[in-house]
């Protein structure tokens, strides 16, 4: 604002015999502060409040001050936000009768006015007077939720009330309905944000938020834990990738001591398994013959009780056959160090605090399934060229609690990570750090003073992975390999075996095969970096991989030696179709709007980025076929986007060049960009949202 227009204000003001009254004259008489932005009326505003400070004689009071109190509520729910505080500041109506002020609120609320009553509430600090469940509800109705945060933010017990009311919502017989009928007549009500997965949602999200005990929300909690049964369900017996012991034991922990999630437990168990299993685990946890169906209570009378409740399933042997499948480590089982003393850890130190030194470092957590919060590391893996040390967090934290000597191993692993001279490799570092801190507080900050670190997911991201589907399925395998394991196949030649991944790295003690998984994952990273750095030109890197890696973000292909993914040659040797037509023959530019696409259900992602950028998407539904992707590519002449085993499949069933197989492990605007490149795509500003989402 110019200096000449706050003069002008200023002796506005100086010639008004009660400027306050003036001001509201002014509101009242025009609507040019009602519109978004800084209008003349919101410069009077701001300006009348710093006037007010230098001139406190002009403020008014008792009998007079009530009068222009009660005008100014009428124009506060017709205000910008931006004019809220000038005016409540000048007018004083946090000192103005607080019945007054809760009446008003209510007179707006009444009116249907709900989102101006809860900004006012909120302004004016009258949340504690208020039902948290009558003046949210609305709110949620018309999807408001910030609002709502903003309501109870500086009230830890409304948000206490708030998320118990969510959680009755929850309650499996409660009939959502009986809310919604209330507010029929309600404008922008959006009934579809209004569902228990949504609510479900939102209280999570509140829970991490306010930081309030989950024990506060059991009818939400109770869910989640239900979904994380039937996702264990479907690992081991739809997937088949987790062993029985990780199975068990995350079943044993989700399920605890609740009797509503042991009932369910035995239903999935009568519909996945036979009668005895269900039997088994409905002995081990001690459910009464009346909670049970009828079968599984018969079978249950033909067991013999024993001292010891037997585990579910006899355990799986371990299958030497792996040993020929996967990456084995290379140094002797005694090689291995399970520390869980600050004794034993100074051998560790000595070893690994020398200059010049490399090292791989990764971090196991028992998986949090969706729940509240990040989690805590259990180990710690530190892996050199003829030993690997495993930390046991947990056990080592509580030492150091007990001894007062809570910052010597947070001293030693932040000097390993900001010793320049000691080369740190990991896997997603940024993540392992993140929990890292989060386990340990006096640990926050070291991803920033981290120096000679090498990130191999960077490496990743930028070598050039065979297809390797075949080899999976070969192995008979059911997920194509990724992460980690993909890069230790293509640089070592055979995969990680995963398969202890989603162990309870929590339980103690720890199994044989967790133990030799977890040394595994972090001395694969010393051989896989030493291979890169012998022959990176071989891998599509640049020859000088080390200065180019080490504490930096730049790792840049060679373009002669860089293959695009559908020029990586199969496992039989024969290149893919149509690879060295884009290597010598670039296709004409086109518009998206000449683009057309079919995608197939495993990139759904992928389809809505592509239709916000202006091409012509249609998607496959989860449960469709693949070999769809071609009926319907033929029909309407459309190119298929696919990934991993069904582009062998349907590429042979469209011309050549008519399917296109994008990195499945890569988020949607990376495939994206890698379609558009392929196919010579040039996507304007127009372009952009110009298709109904």
């Amino acid at each position: 604002v110019s200096q000449q227009l706050k003069e002008e204000i200023r002796r506005g003001f100086e010639g008004l015999q009660d400027p306050l009254a003036g001001l509201l004259d002014m509101l009242e008489g025009s609507g040019d502060w009602k519109g978004k932005g800084h209008s003349l009326g919101y410069y009077i505003t701001t300006e009348l409040q710093l006037w007010i400070k230098e001139h406190p004689a002009a403020q008014q009071s008792g009998i007079k001050l009530k009068k222009l109190q009660a005008r100014v509520l009428g124009i506060l729910a017709q205000c910008p936000a931006n004019l809220l505080d000038p005016l409540i500041s000048i007018y004083q109506l946090h000192a103005a009768d607080r019945n007054y002020l809760l009446g008003h609120v209510s007179h707006l609320y009444h009116e249907g006015d709900y989102k101006e009553a809860a900004i006012l509430s909120i302004k004016l600090k009258l949340q504690p007077d208020q039902d948290v469940e009558k003046m949210c509800t609305p709110l949620l109705l018309q999807d408001k939720v910030n609002l709502v945060e903003d309501y109870v933010e500086e009230y830890p017990e409304l948000q206490s009330e708030l998320l118990h009311i969510l959680d009755t919502w929850c309650e499996p017989h409660f009939n959502i309905k009986d809310i919604t009928r209330q507010y029929q007549g309600l404008s922008r009500y959006k009934p579809e944000k209004f569902n228990r997965k949504t609510l479900s949602k939102l209280v999570f999200r509140l829970l991490e938020r306010f930081n309030v005990d989950p024990a506060l929300c059991p009818n939400v909690i109770n869910q989640r834990h239900l979904r994380t049964l039937k996702y264990l369900f479907y690992k081991r017996f739809v997937e088949k990738t987790m062993t029985q012991e990780n199975w068990a034991d995350h079943v044993q922990s989700t399920v605890g001591e609740n009797r509503w999630l042991q009932g369910h437990l035995i239903q999935l168990l009568t519909s996945y398994c036979d009668l005895s299993t269900a039997a088994r685990w409905a002995q081990r946890c001690n459910l009464p013959k009346e909670m049970l169906p009828c079968r599984v209570a018969d079978e249950l009378q033909k067991l013999q009780i024993q001292e010891r409740v037997e585990e579910a399933t006899k355990a799986d042997s371990y299958d030497e056959s792996k040993k020929k499948d996967y990456y084995q480590l290379p140094i002797p089982r005694a090689n291995i160090h399970f520390l869980q003393t600050w004794e034993e850890t100074l051998q560790c130190w000595e070893k690994v605090l020398q200059p010049a030194q490399v090292v791989g470092i990764d971090m196991e957590w028992r998986p949090s399934f969706g729940m509240v919060g990040k989690p805590r590391v259990s180990l710690l893996q530190i892996a050199l060229k003829d030993e690997v040390f495993l930390l046991d967090l947990p056990r080592l934290l509580q030492q150091a609690e007990v001894d007062g000597e809570k910052e010597k191993l947070p001293q030693f692993i932040q000097m390993l990570y900001s010793d320049a001279s000691i080369t740190k490799l990991g896997y997603g570092m940024s993540g392992d750090l993140s929990n890292l801190a989060a386990t340990w507080s006096a640990l926050k900050g070291t991803d920033k003073k981290a120096q000679g670190v090498v990130d191999l997911l960077t490496v990743d991201k930028r070598v050039d992975v065979l297809s390797l589907e075949q080899s999976n399925e070969g192995r008979g395998v059911k997920q194509p390999e990724k992460g980690l394991s993909l890069l230790v196949q293509y640089v070592l030649g055979k995969p990680l075996d995963k398969t202890e991944q989603l162990s309870n790295w929590e339980k103690r003690p720890l199994r044989e095969e967790q133990i030799l998984y977890a040394a595994a994952d972090a001395y694969c990273l010393l051989e896989i970096y030493e291979k890169l750095c012998k022959d990176p030109e071989s891998f599509g890197l640049s020859s000088d991989l080390t200065e180019s890696l080490v504490g930096k973000e730049s790792i840049k292909p060679k373009a002669k030696k860089q293959l695009n993914k559908q020029e990586a040659l199969s496992p039989s040797g024969q290149q893919c179709q149509g690879s060295r037509t884009e290597t010598l023959r670039r296709p004409a530019p086109i518009s998206p709007k000449e683009f057309s696409v079919v995608c197939d259900n495993m990139l759904q992602g992928l389809g809505r980025y592509l239709r916000c950028l202006g091409v012509d998407v249609r998607m496959l539904e989860n449960g469709d076929d693949h070999r769809k992707a071609a009926e319907i590519a033929r029909q309407e002449g459309r190119v298929i986007l696919t990934s991993g085993l069904p582009y062998q499949t349907l590429q042979s069933q469209v011309a050549e060049g008519r399917c296109f197989s994008v990195n499945s492990s890569e988020k949607a605007k990376e495939q994206a960009l890698q379609v558009l490149k392929h196919f010579n795509v040039q996507v304007s500003l127009s372009d952009i949202f110009s298709r109904c989402q």
